[in-house]
């Protein structure tokens, strides 16, 4: 090994390690800032409603405010059985894995044999103008990103299972409300027939109860057929085929919890779809610098060692000498990127405002409907009792009983209704505050700084 050869070695490792400190402050390209955004003071439609603000920490569990153990069950089995889920949690290890291949062109590549005699050699790109960090920077978000849609995607499977579940046990009290009143009718059409055969009432009678308890009937199979069609949807969300899952019937017994609503500034920091487009923010930002070092030289050093040679040592510049407006073409490309991934940014923000003002009305304006709708079912069955009182003394014929009976049934549906719209708008407000109204209810990511 000849002193000359020792001597280019040390100088490239000299050379490479005062490149090190130059690459640090030579980056082309903006600095990431997170886009500005006004934020409304507060929720328009959080003014009417009365529900008392306070804290609730259910470290992520949401649904265990309705106090129902089989949703419980049920929506355990979503992370760890539906297949979507499964699907968008490889993307974000691939997403992961991208960003570990990103960092480690930071570091130099060692071959064995590369000098063609069982030698070693050492193969780095110089980061002169901050290419490698600004595709370190965006591969890192991209990766954040993907781990945000993933807390998105499982927030909006667990929200979908928890609406389909809600309305399965509102059809379970439908079904019974029906059964009950088709053995009702059935009675009243056996009453009717008796009272037609001593000549009490006509024919007329006979057909009117025979319609009533008929179209009862019918309403029983269409609740059925909406029953297990909701069943087959929760099948195919917790990873089951809708042959191999069933869920027992019981009575509904959840109430609509009381969900404090945040300040509008809490939904940038909960809601994970939101913070996803924030992370396609920053990466399309840092491309920018990308295509900015494209345009200049790039530096590459090797040294290594040879059983012939002795101690290599080098460098190879790659130096565009006309590229035309391609630079500048490929700037602009990037900046209309970043452009259009804040514009889509702030939509995403709006939209996300309007979600939660939408699921506020519908709280509000269906608590409303509810306490109204509980007087008219109270009156409608107090106007059965009395239409049976005065058929039986005979101051009515037997159609003031059949209509004071069509519009009991019908009230107590339309409470039934009621009960399950108020049940999915609530889940809908929590999914639109991005799953809970604590900030340290979920961590929607891997910490920024983390790449």
């Amino acid at each position: 090994m000849t002193t000359t050869n020792t001597t280019l070695a040390l100088r490239a490792l000299a050379f490479c390690s005062l490149a090190t400190i130059n690459t640090a402050c030579t980056v082309l390209g903006p600095d990431y800032a997170s886009p500005s955004m006004e934020i409304p003071t507060a929720y328009k439609e959080a003014a009417g409603l009365t529900m008392q603000a306070r804290e609730l920490s259910t470290d992520g569990r949401w649904w265990e405010l309705f106090g129902d153990t089989q949703l419980d069950r049920l929506i355990s089995q979503v992370e760890k059985r539906n297949y979507s889920l499964q699907a968008i949690a490889a993307q974000t290890r691939q997403a992961r894995s991208l960003a570990e291949v990103a960092r480690s062109v930071r570091f130099p590549t060692l071959v064995a044999g590369g000098t063609n005699d069982f030698g070693l050699l050492a193969n780095w790109e110089v980061d002169l103008w901050g290419r490698i960090q600004r595709t370190v920077e965006a591969s890192g978000a991209a990766a954040q990103a993907s781990a945000a849609d993933l807390m998105a995607a499982k927030l909006s499977l667990q929200a979908q299972l928890a609406q389909n579940y809600f309305q399965l046990r509102v059809q379970d009290a439908d079904i019974a409300l029906l059964r009950i009143t088709v053995t009702y009718y059935e009675r009243s059409l056996q009453i009717t027939r008796n009272q037609y055969a001593v000549g009490v009432v006509d024919r007329g009678s006979i057909a009117q109860a025979q319609a009533q308890l008929s179209t009862a009937q019918a309403q029983v199979h269409d609740a059925r057929l909406a029953r297990a069609q909701l069943e087959h949807a929760v099948a195919v969300l917790v990873g089951n085929a809708p042959a191999d899952f069933s869920i027992a019937t019981a009575p509904i017994d959840i109430k609509v919890p009381e969900v404090p609503p945040m300040l509008p500034a809490n939904l940038l920091e909960r809601r994970p779809d939101i913070a996803a487009a924030e992370r396609r923010v920053a990466v399309a930002n840092a491309q920018i610098g990308v295509a900015e070092a494209a345009a200049y030289p790039a530096l590459d050093l090797f040294a290594g060692v040879s059983i012939r040679k002795g101690l290599l040592g080098g460098a190879k510049i790659l130096a565009p000498l006309y590229a035309g407006e391609l630079p500048q073409a490929g700037r602009a490309k990037a900046s209309a990127a970043y452009d259009e991934s804040v514009a889509n940014y702030r939509q995403m923000v709006l939209n996300g405002f309007r979600e939660v003002e939408d699921a506020l009305a519908a709280m509000q304006i269906l608590n409303q409907a509810s306490n109204a709708q509980t007087t008219a079912v109270q009156a409608a069955r107090n106007a059965v009792s009395i239409a049976e009182n005065q058929y039986r003394a005979g101051l009515v014929n037997y159609k003031s009983v059949i209509v004071a009976q069509a519009s009991a049934l019908v009230n107590d549906r339309a409470a039934l209704s009621l009960l399950g719209r108020r049940l999915a708008a609530s889940v809908s407000l929590i999914k639109a505050l991005g799953g809970g109204w604590t900030p340290t209810a979920q961590t929607l990511m891997e910490p920024k700084d983390q790449y």
